[in-house]
């Protein structure tokens, strides 16, 4: 029997980059029946929407899904997609690997890292007030009189949360996905020293459940901005990373740039009913339709997918396809030679295509 996943193409580039990855994936045997949704700017255009109900009832339902990029407007317009996604499903955690591959443009080639970030809670809750509401105004009068240190009333207002509850799961999953894939430590990011109650707690929490697995996976802490620094200068020291969520958005995008960008980057949401599977980059709507954007954090993303199915064999033979291509550095996209100008780079289904080609070696 097939395995049913749920695809939701995104927009801009995103159809271009998943129908790469679904060519890849039916290169590797495994027989996939993909269920496609429209999502983002074509289902807004014809549902008003960007997540039409149908979307996350077809997750719900396959329990996999893959997705393409899809474009988030800044400061207007709808909410994230991403983030309504991982809410709606509470796909709590998000796993975004971070592994040096030979003939990427890399800062550093002693990367393997994983970033375990928290998916549902913090700043990304979406708890959100506009400056000179009635509800921020309130928020204001109720703040300044509890507190000693006040906030300004011309202020717009997000609200923090941070639970025992979230950050158990996340600070555990974590532990386990150490513990399971063979990984040495677990490396807990926060700024505990300024914000004492809300990341304290979570500092808190990742102490407790480390005593759980002393002897079996080492534990420290750092500091947010320590650790960007570290993972600048000495990448080597670390190995899986757990943060809280806007922490672990920014650090996750510092680690793909070390190994050469975000479009090698993937990434995975998981919950305990369903997984959904997405690239790291956006939708890059300038350079849609012109077969010229890398497949390969879409692909990866593919490989994250098949390992959660089960499809080990097939997963590691996809993901050295990858890794031989890039490191053969001839049938790659613009971003992935020496000289983006070369024009010997090759398009998105080109690049696709050679991968295949290795699968069937």
């Amino acid at each position: 029997m097939p395995y049913r996943v749920t695809l939701l193409p995104g927009d801009g580039i995103g159809p271009e980059v998943t129908s790469a990855m679904k060519k890849c994936v039916d290169a590797t045997g495994i027989r996939v029946d993909w269920d496609e949704v429209m999502v983002g700017a074509p289902a807004m255009a014809r549902y008003g929407t960007p997540l039409p109900q149908e979307a996350i009832d077809a997750i719900r339902k396959n329990k996999v899904a893959i997705k393409g990029p899809i474009e988030t407007p800044v400061g207007k317009g709808f909410r994230s997609v991403n983030v309504q996604l991982r809410q709606e499903l509470d796909l709590y955690a998000c796993l975004r690997p971070a592994k040096y591959i030979e003939g990427t443009r890399a800062v550093n080639t002693n990367v393997d890292i994983i970033i375990v970030r928290e998916n549902t809670e913090d700043l990304y809750a979406g708890v959100e007030f506009d400056v000179d509401s009635d509800e921020a105004k309130h928020l204001i009068r109720e703040i300044n009189a509890l507190s000693p240190k006040k906030v300004r009333a011309d202020s717009a207002i997000s609200i923090k949360p941070i639970s025992v509850f979230g950050s158990e799961r996340i600070i555990r999953y974590a532990f386990d996905y150490a513990l399971k894939n063979g990984r040495r430590k677990v490396s807990l990011v926060h700024k505990a020293n300024i914000m004492k109650f809300t990341d304290g707690l979570f500092l808190r929490i990742g102490r407790k459940i480390a005593e759980e697995f002393a002897g079996k996976i080492a534990f420290e802490d750092v500091i947010v901005d320590n650790m960007c620094m570290q993972l600048v200068q000495k990448p080597e020291l670390y190995d899986v990373l757990v943060l809280p969520n806007l922490y672990g958005d920014i650090v996750s995008d510092l680690c793909a740039g070390l190994v050469g960008g975000l479009g090698i980057a993937p990434g995975a949401n998981i919950g305990a009913q369903a997984a959904l599977f997405e690239p790291v980059h956006g939708s890059a709507p300038k350079y849609a339709g012109q077969n010229k954007v890398n497949p390969t954090a879409t692909i990866l993303s593919a490989v994250m997918m098949l390992r959660h199915l089960g499809e080990m064999e097939a997963a590691v033979r996809l993901e050295k396809a990858v890794a031989d291509v890039i490191r053969e550095g001839r049938d790659v996209t613009y971003d992935l030679k020496a000289d983006r100008q070369d024009p010997s780079a090759v398009g998105t289904r080109e690049m696709a295509d050679a991968v295949c080609r290795r699968l069937k070696k």
